[in-house]
């Protein structure tokens, strides 16, 4: 398999899980991660090892907006080489809350992936938002230019 074709696979793969996360679909999110994937999210905490502790920690923010769910992947880029690559993302993602209002933000996404016998999955991700180095301050209401 050549890297142009490599890099189609996982712009594919990530085309399904934008699906499951809108469906909220925590089996089907979960099934790109390696077993050993190590995370480092946005939210909760400074990282997640394992499987399980990411699995445990999308359903949490599953739980967390009730209402219709908001995921768009924006400005994909893929560089794949042999048994490795990489992708890297903004996202546009939110939630309704109880009161059916709309919350959503841009946040960074990269992935580290692997390719073995179960084809390409996740080694390593890391969400991040910007945030204002003076008053420690999210920056959740930036965007992207033409978005």
């Amino acid at each position: 398999m050549n890297n142009n074709q490599s890099a189609q696979q996982i712009s594919d793969l990530l085309a399904n899980w934008t699906l499951a996360v809108r469906a909220k679909d925590v089996a089907a999110i979960t099934r790109l991660y390696h077993a050993d994937v190590v995370a480092f999210d946005a939210i909760a905490q400074l990282q997640f090892k394992g499987i399980d502790a990411y699995r445990a920690h999308w359903q949490r923010c599953m739980e967390f907006c009730s209402g219709e769910s908001l995921f768009e992947l924006h400005q994909l880029k893929v560089q794949a080489n042999g048994q490795l690559a990489f992708s890297h993302s903004l996202n546009h993602c939110g939630g309704a809350n109880e009161k059916g209002e709309m919350q959503r933000c841009w946040m960074r996404a990269t992935q580290c992936w692997q390719h073995g016998s179960n084809g390409w999955k996740i080694v390593h991700e890391h969400y991040s938002m910007p945030f204002d180095m003076e008053s420690g301050t999210i920056l959740s209401d930036l965007a992207p230019e033409g978005v």
